[in-house]
């Protein structure tokens, strides 16, 4: 099998991650990478192993040794990058957000859809086998129709004032910071794993630390809070603490609480489904177990154990049961799917069900951006528009 020529833009924080999974799948040769100067992408490209370091991401697109672009660069830079990346030809796989609006998530959205190609964006958490149980389990009707979804999203890296990133800045971040960080996540996941759409939200955002003793010249993803001679006092706009009703297309009702500033959590992601018949709940920081709740009858914990699996679960565990599997393998099995969509062609009617595309990050920029409006309006229930019919009933989305 000829291999894929794959580059990447934007070598920051999460682009080592990229290339592991990249690695990982063995039929795809990493060609380079571009970053935000020819200095710093060489500097970078040595320490990822990386052969070829581009002068600018436009050099990287026109080399046409390069099939995929991953575009891992910054908030604000998604859409352009991205963008040209299509026009280009290209297959692409883009971090979350789509973009940094709602008008050019939708841009990129048909941009990808006239280009005919894969487009993928990582809400790598579908990745997860035992994510993809509970989905068959809930699918086949096993915990009887959904009527409450809830869950939370919760992390301490911004509680110290010291702490600071560019996510932070509307400029580069977006408006949103807990939501459009790690809360845009939790949707996509709770949507995902039910199959039903969230069409209304009541949300309540807070600031809980309103000013910030940023680095004077980092940029990095995630600055340290250590102490430093040069700092400058930053005001933030952003939330980083939200609490949001949910309503669903299917008559279930919901709630789901983020937060990046609350100590002891570290990436603490829950979400459980409770239907007429029984629950089913997952944690991030506990992936390998599904907790299933019953009226009258004991509960049950179904370990992850590929013999046990439903098929849709069972592709997505490579290890016997007693060998834990975590974010790295479930970011590896969403590049997996994208890799094998992009080699059936990109068309929608083979891309992998589990996976995430762009008219998956459209819609998830508009239920965000419901949430922003909604507490704007002084806490009021926001419909969510669905331009592209994307109701659990229309089937699957290219």
């Amino acid at each position: 099998m000829k291999k894929l020529g794959m580059g990447l833009v934007g070598p920051g924080f999460i682009a080592a991650h990229h290339l592991d999974a990249v690695r990982r799948l063995g039929d795809v040769e990493i060609v380079g990478i571009a970053g935000s100067s020819p200095e710093s992408t060489r500097k970078r490209a040595r320490e990822l192993g990386v052969a070829k370091a581009y002068a600018s991401y436009h050099e990287l697109l026109a080399d046409p040794a390069i099939q995929v672009v991953h575009n891992t660069t910054p908030n604000h830079l998604h859409r352009d990058v991205s963008l040209a990346a299509l026009r280009a030809g290209k297959h692409v796989v883009s971090d979350k957000p789509l973009a940094g609006t709602t008008d050019e998530a939708r841009e990129l959205y048909e941009a990808a859809r006239v280009a005919g190609v894969a487009h993928v964006v990582t809400f790598n958490y579908r990745g997860y086998p035992l994510v993809q149980q509970a989905r068959a389990m809930i699918a086949k009707g096993q915990i009887g129709p959904a009527v409450f979804v809830h869950g939370c999203y919760l992390q301490d890296w911004l509680t110290d004032e010291r702490a600071y990133s560019w996510r932070l800045d509307p400029k580069r971040g977006g408006a949103s910071s807990a939501l459009g960080d790690i809360g845009s996540h939790w949707c996509d996941l709770a949507e995902h794993v039910t199959g039903a759409r969230i069409v209304s939200v009541l949300a309540d955002l807070h600031t809980a630390v309103p000013t910030r003793e940023a680095p004077a010249t980092s940029t990095k993803a995630f600055a340290s809070a250590a102490k430093s001679a040069a700092r400058r006092k930053v005001k933030i706009t952003s939330e980083d603490l939200a609490s949001v009703l949910l309503r669903f297309d299917n008559g279930a009702r919901g709630c789901v609480t983020v937060g990046q500033v609350l100590p002891g959590h570290k990436n603490d992601l829950r979400l459980e489904v409770s239907g007429r018949l029984a629950s089913v709940a997952w944690r991030q920081e506990q992936p390998n177990d599904l907790w299933v709740g019953h009226h009258a009858q004991p509960n049950t914990v179904l370990t992850r154990d590929p013999a046990l699996l439903d098929p849709a679960g069972r592709g997505y565990a490579h290890l016997p049961a007693g060998h834990p599997e975590a974010w790295a393998d479930a970011f590896r099995n969403l590049i997996a799917d994208a890799y094998a969509w992009i080699r059936q062609g990109g068309t929608a009617d083979t891309r992998p069900d589990a996976l995430p595309t762009f008219a998956d990050g459209y819609r998830n920029s508009l239920v965000i951006d419901a949430m922003l409006k909604s507490h704007a309006a002084g806490g009021v229930w926001q419909h969510i528009e669905d331009p592209l019919g994307t109701s659990r009933k229309k089937g699957k989305r290219g």
